[in-house]
C-alpha cells in the first residue's frame, strides 16, 4: 500500500483533548477503508503565518498513513466537512520514518537544553590589558583639560 503524510491545523477554541478525538474519529476511518495510522502526532497550539477564517492560531496534528488512494480520499473528505479542521494537507511518500518528525525532534532538544548555560556562554569576558589602556587614556584627557575658564563677562 502506498504511504501518506496528512497534517491538519484545528481550531484554536477547542481543547487539546478534542483534537485527539478529532484524531481518533479520522483514524477510524482510515482503519475502515483497509488502511493504518503508523503514526500520530500532536505538535501542539502554535502561531499561524498568516490568518485562517479569522483565527491566528491553530492546534497541529501529523498522521503518517499506511492506505490504499480510496481511504485517504475518504478521510481528506471527511477532514474538510469537519467544522473543526481550519486546513489539511496530504502528501505521498515514498517510505514512512519510524522516528519522531523533525518539529517533535526540535521541541524535545529545546526542553533538555538549560537556559542559564545559554546565557553565561554567550557573553565574551573583556581583556585585561584593554581594559587598562582605556583606564589610562580616561585619566590622561582629564588632566589635560583645564580647570576652568573664565570669560570676560563672569569678573563683576
Amino acid at each position: 500500500m502506498p504511504y501518506y503524510e496528512s497534517v491538519f491545523i484545528a481550531r484554536p477554541d477547542i481543547s487539546a483533548a478534542q483534537v485527539e478525538a478529532l484524531t481518533e474519529s479520522m483514524s477510524a476511518i482510515v482503519v475502515e477503508g483497509g488502511g493504518s495510522v503508523a503514526q500520530a502526532e500532536y505538535w501542539g497550539l502554535k502561531s499561524l503565518a498568516y490568518r485562517i477564517k479569522k483565527n491566528r492560531k491553530g492546534h497541529y496534528t501529523m498522521l503518517a498513513l499506511d492506505a490504499p488512494a480510496a481511504a485517504v480520499k475518504e478521510f481528506e473528505r471527511n477532514m474538510r466537512l469537519n467544522e473543526d479542521v481550519l486546513r489539511l494537507m496530504t502528501i505521498r511518500v515514498d517510505e514512512l520514518d519510524a522516528e519522531p518528525s523533525v518539529m517533535m525532534r526540535n521541541k524535545n532538544s529545546r526542553d533538555e537544553r538549560s537556559r542559564r548555560d545559554d546565557r553565561s556562554d554567550n557573553k565574551p569576558a573583556a581583556k585585561p590589558e584593554v581594559a587598562a589602556e582605556v583606564n589610562a587614556e580616561v585619566a590622561s584627557t582629564d588632566a589635560a583639560a583645564p580647570a576652568e575658564t573664565k570669560t570676560e563677562g563672569e569678573d563683576k
